[in-house]
């Protein structure tokens, strides 16, 4: 006889709230309620489970045994377009059951794991932005590398990191580490030599991510009394194409070798190093206040595109655990909407950083297809209305340069967040009109409005931050909001700057 419930309608709660305690603190008190929770879930569907294996990264790795005797179907479970599994149960019970039982174990798996995904992409976005500023702006060229070597190797929680600087020939002169005491340095007898996988990256000039040096055939071994090391990932410093330093971690802790989005993240800080190093080097004011600007642009980007984005997600995932239960479809969708929302983060993180085009307006669209992306990502997460009007007369598309749609853009959506965030609004508008040679963005709100002038005061880092992109812009920033008539936003801006160029 075919079962009549669905997994729509299982019980899926007491489970899912034991997956999330597990996924933060998975000591053996969480691994029981997990257990308990889904013996409780297999018995109400009417199968027996006999082992469930969980391999879903970030999540920790889960094995539980639920029942040793239960000789089952060895049954793996998928994610939607993923070649890997999340992991597999073991079941037994009659097969439109056990699939019933897999599916909602999916959707259990699928949504921790989305939410691991959010929170360490957010981790490692601050931690970012917390290295570039420690090093900005650094003139002693011995205090900039140790620093480079101490927030890289928390930037990917390295156990130990280095800087090598080599001389002409291609010999390691200076050698700056973290994460080894100052004593345990000096029981080993002589620096690197830059032999062995180090002298690999000094002559090819390349990145290179090894689980275990003990076994690379271009290993010579360590010096007595060196620390035990095995996984590695080495890459090249550069400042304007050329190497001024080459950096090593080894020993991921917490995992048996560095992942590739731990090699995205330190190649991106790397650009960084370079700089700073140069900067070091060279002492000079005026290249010093390039890098400190650069610095502000990304801390910036980070802050009004990157990191609101991120937010704007976890605001969409916030209900999926009760949809997992009500309506499965959609919190699937949710998961994949939410993951898809992450890979453009992190290509955003790219642009920003190398100075490219935000993703908004990658498809080639002007400033009417960004706001209305914008708009969307804002109807998705906060569950607001958004109307979004363009004066269409006005031909502001084709005559925005992409320098200035990216500022507008980062505008909107840092105004957007804080509808989301703050405002508890139902109704939000964004408005672009173009009178008398001038552009007016407006974005309005029917939320609960706030003390403009105090926020200012107290520093509103949003606030802040759309006030100085607007003067980039030469634009002019106002801010109007009451407790009882929302919060409206408004930047005017000349159609055209002299810095645009007439051209001869």
């Amino acid at each position: 006889m075919t079962d009549e419930r669905a997994p729509a309608r299982l019980p899926l709660p007491p489970l899912l709230d034991a997956v999330e305690e597990w996924r933060l603190r998975p000591d053996p008190s969480r691994v029981a309620a997990v257990r308990h929770a889904v013996t409780e879930l297999a018995g109400w569907v009417g199968v027996d489970l006999g082992t469930l294996r969980v391999t879903a990264p970030p999540l920790p790795t889960l094995e539980l045994v639920v029942d040793a005797d239960v000789r089952g179907e060895h049954v793996p479970l998928h994610a939607p377009d993923e070649a890997e599994p999340l992991g597999t149960a073991t079941i037994a019970g009659l097969p439109d059951r056990a699939a019933n039982l897999a599916h909602a174990l999916e959707l259990v798996v699928l949504a921790a794991r989305a939410r691991a995904r959010v929170e360490r992409t957010t981790r490692q976005l601050t931690a970012l932005d917390q290295a570039v500023r420690g090093i900005g702006g650094v003139l002693d060229l011995d205090r900039v590398l140790q620093l480079i070597a101490d927030r890289v190797r928390e930037l990917v929680d390295a156990e130990y990191a280095a800087i090598g600087i080599v001389d002409p020939s291609g010999a390691i002169e200076r050698f700056i580490t973290s994460g080894i005491s100052d004593a345990d340095r000096a029981r080993i007898p002589h620096l690197p030599r830059g032999l062995g996988l180090l002298g690999l990256i000094i002559r090819e000039n390349r990145t290179y991510r090894i689980p275990d040096i003990t076994t690379h055939p271009q290993s010579y071994g360590f010096p007595a009394n060196h620390p035990e090391m095995h996984a590695f990932l080495g890459m090249p410093i550069l400042s304007r194409g050329e190497p001024v330093g080459r950096l090593y971690l080894t020993n991921k802790l917490g995992s048996d070798e560095f992942t590739a989005d731990d090699e995205r993240l330190v190649e991106m800080f790397a650009l960084h190093a370079g700089i700073a190093i140069e900067n070091a080097r060279l002492h000079d004011q005026v290249r010093r206040l390039a890098v400190i600007d650069e610095r502000d642009r990304i801390s910036r980007d980070l802050h009004d595109s990157v990191i609101q984005a991120i937010y704007a997600q976890t605001l969409a995932l916030d209900d999926v655990p009760d949809l997992v239960t009500d309506a499965p479809d959609e919190a699937r969708q949710r998961v994949d909407d939410a993951i898809d929302a992450l890979h453009a983060v992190i290509r955003d993180i790219r642009n920003f950083i190398f100075g490219l085009r935000p993703v908004l307006l990658e498809a080639g669209g002007g400033l009417r297809a960004g706001l209305e992306q914008l708009a969307t990502e804002l109807r998705r997460s906060g569950g607001v209305a958004v109307d979004v009007a363009v004066d269409a007369t006005g031909g502001i598309d084709d005559e925005l340069p992409i320098e200035r749609l990216a500022e507008l853009l980062a505008i909107t959506r840092e105004a957007l967040s804080n509808v989301a965030r703050h405002a508890n609004a139902s109704r939000a508008r964004i408005a672009v009109t173009a009178v008398d040679g001038r552009l007016r963005l407006e974005i309005a709100d029917d939320g609960r409005g706030f003390d403009a002038r105090a926020a200012v005061e107290r520093g509103h880092h949003g606030l802040g931050n759309m006030e100085a992109r607007s003067r980039a812009l030469g634009a002019t920033f106002e801010v109007a909001s009451g407790t009882e008539h929302g919060t409206r936003i408004i930047v005017t801006l000349p159609r055209t700057r002299a810095a645009d160029g007439d051209h001869p």
